[in-house]
């Protein structure tokens, strides 16, 4: 449901009074829609956007210099009155006559048209434009019942950048008429909207499907399909358009990747990374990409592609210079520049080889272990993740398994360069901090970090190495992070393992027996913060709701130190180790089930 709704009859004129507020630099608020704050010169001919509210910016925040004069915001979903077209006309006119754009819908037609006519007896030049870019609503001999949707943005753009600069009615009416012509889409949807104050959505979409060519008030569609990783996804949206290029069409474009309404900037961010290398390899260059929400569907989830093929003129307009709501920029000069969205690639990196077999042998063994952390670990992804919800922001199941899987990589590649052991683990640290990113990780690099210190590059680590190597870890995430035990962090579970270990090993116990202990209190440990309260970290603001679950971060450190444990020998001694066995993770994992309980 729409969660800030106030009188649902009155959600509209509520948003748009609303938006007038923020944008007074822009607006002005009349009957029926907004004006420009600081109309055109005298003689300009007005550009008069409109259609039904709830597809914001679409478009009010298209009002603006080098774009429209005036907008007209009927109610959700439906045209705007012939009086309130009129009125808003006839506020924005400045005596070069009119032009009147709306999307290609029976009530827009019928109340613009009527508007128009009103405004042609008293006098007023008055030109109509119904954008007809939505290729699944008909075929393409049948462009006159086409539906406008996203196409929108691209059409009344450059229509308005083309009034701003002086053009006549005349011309201007047929730049517009052109750049409908030359304009596609495509768009599909994930999920339906939410009309103000219904609390049910207008339409549903089956779990993990989507519908295709959707339109923006809920139309029925073309299709339906699973949805598709982003990569068939762009192509999916790309080939329907691509089948309507005509071959001697301009290869130059104009392209809006559109959000629906809750489809996230990120998403369409991940989904353009896709689409760019298929436009390239279509042949064509993209002037002045936009990537985010331009026409919307309320809270409609799903997204649309639209280009607009340039020509000389039209790709003038399109690059001009523009201030309202939605888009601001000053004229964009020059030409693409292809390498500017290439990611350089980091320099190879060298490593020195250990000077002996052994040390060869303690990067491999470093490596095989970073390889069961990380199967471990993204084996234990979900589970972490819920648990972490409870009172922190359900993340550390993600940057644990992205963190390690680094890890392992640069662990092997570090081994396969011949590299040592400390020279494996300081490589392993780094690229652990580097993708998990956020406290954990920077805690997890730097310990490993201070870990590998221990260790050298010319032998098979030792009990003694591996004992002072936790210790270092230990006291330097103790440092950076200034947790203590009971404080209801990874440290509550590091502590007892460090001191368990060096207890243990100083007794004379083999060091898998010792590590088997260790791990085995690290555990109980883990399981016991259940009973704490939070006082570090992001859990800690959130007080009691913590109480009765087991901290995460301690759950996972523990995981990673029985995982290591189970890849020692009974005995670790230079001269008779070559590796460290690799075998699979057990199936059976005490902290697994721990979750699970």
């Amino acid at each position: 449901m729409t969660r800030i709704c106030g009188n649902a009859s009155e959600f509209a004129h509520s948003a748009l009074h609303g938006y007038s507020l923020v944008h007074r630099d822009l607006v002005r608020m009349v009957r029926g829609g907004v004006v420009r704050a600081k109309p055109g010169r005298a003689g300009k001919v007005a550009v008069v956007v409109g259609g039904g509210s709830g597809h914001y910016p679409a478009f009010n925040g298209y009002v603006g210099t080098g774009f429209a004069d005036a907008a007209v915001a009927g109610d959700i979903f439906a045209s705007p009155s012939t009086q309130a077209i009129y009125s808003v006309a006839r506020r924005a006119e400045r005596g070069g006559g009119v032009i009147l754009g709306f999307g290609n819908y029976a009530g827009d037609v019928l109340n613009f048209g009527i508007a128009a006519e009103r405004l042609r007896r008293e006098g007023i030049d008055t030109r109509l434009l119904a954008t007809t870019d939505d290729v699944a609503s008909a075929d393409v001999g049948d462009m006159a019942r086409r539906r406008g949707i996203a196409g929108d943005m691209t059409v009344f753009r450059i229509v308005g950048a083309a009034a701003e600069a002086g053009l006549d009615l005349d011309a201007v009416e047929a730049v517009g008429l052109r750049a409908n012509r030359q304009t596609r889409t495509f768009g599909v949807a994930f999920e339906g909207c939410t009309l103000p104050g219904e609390a049910d959505l207008l339409f549903h979409v089956p779990k993990n499907r989507m519908a295709l060519g959707l339109g923006v008030h809920g139309e029925p569609g073309i299709d339906e399909q699973d949805i598709p990783p982003p990569a068939q996804l762009a192509h999916v949206l790309l080939d329907r358009i691509l089948k309507e290029l005509p071959a001697d069409a301009p290869r130059r474009v104009a392209i809006v990747l559109n959000g629906l309404g809750s489809t996230k900037h990120e998403e369409l961010f991940v989904l353009w990374e896709a689409l760019a290398p298929l436009l390239a390899q279509a042949g064509l260059t993209v002037i002045a990409p936009l990537v985010g929400e331009y026409v919307t569907s309320l809270d409609m989830a799903g997204c649309s592609l639209t280009m607009t093929w340039l020509d000389e003129e039209l790709e003038r307009y399109w690059r001009a210079p523009v201030e309202t709501a939605v888009l601001r920029h000053a004229g964009i000069t020059g030409e693409p520049d292809a390498t500017d969205s290439v990611m350089e690639h980091e320099p190879p990196v060298v490593y020195a080889q250990a000077g002996t077999q052994a040390g060869q042998r303690g990067g491999l063994c470093v490596a095989q272990t970073m390889a069961r952390l990380a199967q471990a670990l993204a084996a234990a992804e979900g589970e972490l993740g819920r648990i972490d919800a409870v009172a922190g922001d359900g993340d550390h199941g993600q940057g644990m398994a992205r963190g390690s899987a680094a890890a392992a990589q640069a662990a092997r590649q570090a081994a396969h360069a011949h590299a040592g052991a400390a020279t494996v683990l300081a490589a392993a640290a780094d690229a652990w901090a580097d993708r998990a990113g956020g406290t954990s990780g920077a805690l997890w690099g730097e310990g490993l970090r201070a870990f590998s210190t221990a260790l050298d590059d010319v032998s098979v680590p030792d009990a003694p190495q591996l004992v002072h190597g936790v210790r270092y870890a230990m006291e330097r995430i103790m440092q950076l992070g200034r947790a203590r035990v009971g404080d209801k962090t990874l440290m509550d579970a590091l502590v007892p393992f460090v001191e368990t270990l060096e207890r243990a090993c100083d007794q004379g116990r083999a060091l898998r027996d010792a590590w088997q202990a260790a791990a085995d209190a690290a555990q109980k440990a883990a399981d016991a913060t259940r009973d704490l309260l939070p006082r570090m970290g992001r859990a800690r603001t959130h007080g009691t709701r913590s109480l009765g679950h087991p901290d995460a971060g301690a759950l996972s450190l523990a995981l990673c130190l029985r995982v290591a444990g189970e890849g020692l020998p009974a005995v670790v001694d230079p001269m008779s180790v070559s590796t460290f066995p690799m075998q699979p993770v057990s199936g059976e994992n005490p902290v697994l089930d721990a979750f699970r309980s």
